[in-house]
């Protein structure tokens, strides 16, 4: 049986037809005709992580790619995605190529990858904003947003070239009869080009999120001061759906939501063009979206090479990107990298798990990383003494709660982001014992979207599609220590040279 186009579900040794499903072929990414989807654990007992976790992700499978999860996050989202076809690959490597074909098939003509993929059989008030309130098709035009696919128009983390990288080497042999490469490497170069030449709003190098949603930690402290300055849609202008399915003292505020409504709809009502520093509005540089860009460029320099290119010029940007993110958010005297105010060019000096993603970085300097992980084991985050998952934010910070959105929990994908950091930078134990304490809390939690960094209690949506793949992914790819990190960035580097 082609683990690449067939998942089969071993309960008693056959498969489950409740559990099956056939997919179409996939517009833009060759006819592949109908492919059974179901999980696959052929030597895992019933009831086993991995067979949970592959359930979850066959549960959430719409048939081309995969929600967050079916109640609070019905369509398909960016950097989900991203983590979602890393998870995927360990199952059908097939499947995990057609969700990051997917998303790109909505990719805009000036590069940028929508944060949302729109579905349109879900109901128009399922979601807010809803694709009627973005207006793609018409007031992104200009950016050449697609006619026959409705989605956002701000964007969400880069993660999707690494993704691509390792969904590649999971199965060389499918990738390149597929030619999965050759056709989505223009698409992520295009996209890079995008974040670096339209999004370099600070003038030093670095990319800016014009939208706490584009960030992906949407409610994070970091945006509280840049945030003051926008003035708050009226609450009747909008349905607030997420209330449908979280309790309101977890999510943003009225006033926060407000606030991202108002930006949302002056950028679409400016036909989705990217301003300038000093302009009204929000615009700033965060160091997890740039370290994600710069790990991703690493990726395509690596994807370049498997094409026959050199991948040079790749990763000598990527270490360029890397000295400018450390000139321009790394603050020595506090031990973080912090996010920029572009319009005031200030450091925001609010401690989030962002300013420890850079940890991911293979020259990231080595005095720099070894900082980073003192902060990571310090009073601020307290990993290993008193949380068992890095927080979102700051133990001791003035916003902390660890049940608001983004202002305390932790977070599945950024807590697999710190593990591959530590053990990039030689933290083999430290990094084995965070995977273990994710693996743990994925089982009890149920999956969960986040959760109490203290206590492990579940918090927000359940089953929730990253959390489920990328604990796949720490089942399968941790034991083998530091070498699937520096070989998806193509250098062998040790952690800490800078060349």
């Amino acid at each position: 049986m082609d683990r690449t186009t067939q998942l089969t579900a071993r309960r008693t040794g056959t498969m489950d037809p409740v559990r099956t499903a056939t997919s179409p072929p996939f517009s833009g990414h060759g006819e592949i005709g109908p492919s059974r989807v179901a999980v696959y654990d052929p030597v895992r007992p019933a009831g086993s992580l991995h067979l949970r976790a592959a359930e979850v992700l066959h549960g959430n499978w719409t048939g081309t790619s995969t929600v967050p999860s079916r109640g609070l996050y019905p369509h398909q989202w960016s950097w989900d995605s991203a983590f979602i076809a890393i998870g995927l690959r360990h199952l059908s490597p097939l499947r995990a190529q057609v969700e990051l074909e997917t998303l790109l098939d909505a990719q805009w003509g000036d590069g940028r990858i929508p944060h949302i993929v729109f579905n349109p059989s879900v109901p128009l008030d399922a979601y807010f904003p809803s694709p009627d309130f973005w207006r793609s098709s018409t007031a992104g035009r200009t950016a050449g947003a697609p006619r026959t696919v409705q989605t956002s128009g701000i964007v969400q983390p880069p993660v999707h070239a690494l993704a691509a990288w390792l969904v590649h080497v999971s199965d060389p042999g499918l990738s390149r009869a597929r030619s999965f490469l050759s056709r989505i490497y223009p698409r992520l170069a295009a996209w890079h080009r995008y974040l670096l030449h339209r999004r370099d709003l600070g003038g030093g190098g670095l990319a800016s999120v014009v939208h706490p949603w584009e960030q992906g930690m949407d409610n994070a402290p970091s945006w509280d001061v840049p945030l003051s300055r926008v003035t708050p849609a009226p609450a009747r202008s909008f349905r607030r759906a997420d209330l449908d399915h979280g309790a309101a003292e977890d999510r943003p505020t009225d006033l926060d939501y407000g606030r991202y409504v108002r930006l949302a709809t002056d950028y679409r009502d400016g036909e989705y063009a990217d301003g300038t520093a000093g302009t009204d509005g929000f615009a700033v540089e965060d160091p997890a979206f740039n370290a994600l860009l710069i790990a991703s460029e690493h990726a395509l320099a690596r994807i370049a090479r498997e094409l026959g290119a050199t991948g040079t010029a790749r990763h000598a940007r990527a270490e360029r990107l890397t000295a400018a993110l450390v000139d321009r958010l790394w603050d020595p005297a506090e031990g973080m990298f912090f996010c920029r105010d572009v319009r005031t060019d200030e450091l925001i000096p609010e401690r989030g798990v962002s300013g420890l993603v850079p940890l991911l970085l293979p020259t990231l300097p080595r005095d720099t990383a070894a900082t980073l992980v003192r902060t990571l084991y310090g009073p601020h985050f307290g990993l290993g003494e008193s949380t068992r998952l890095v927080p979102s934010y700051d133990l001791t910070g003035h916003a902390f709660d660890p049940h608001r959105y983004w202002r305390g929990p932790a977070w599945f994908n950024t807590n697999w982001l710190v593990e591959r950091g530590l053990r990039l930078h030689g933290e083999h134990a430290r990094a084995q014992k965070l995977r273990g304490a994710l693996l743990e809390t994925a089982d009890t939690s149920g999956f969960a979207e986040y959760v109490d960094p203290y206590t492990g209690e579940a918090c927000g949506a359940l089953g929730f599609s990253w959390t489920a793949a990328l604990t796949l992914d720490l089942m399968h790819e941790a034991p083998k220590a530091v070498h699937s990190t520096t070989e998806e960035f193509g250098k062998g580097a040790k952690g800490g040279d800078r060349r």
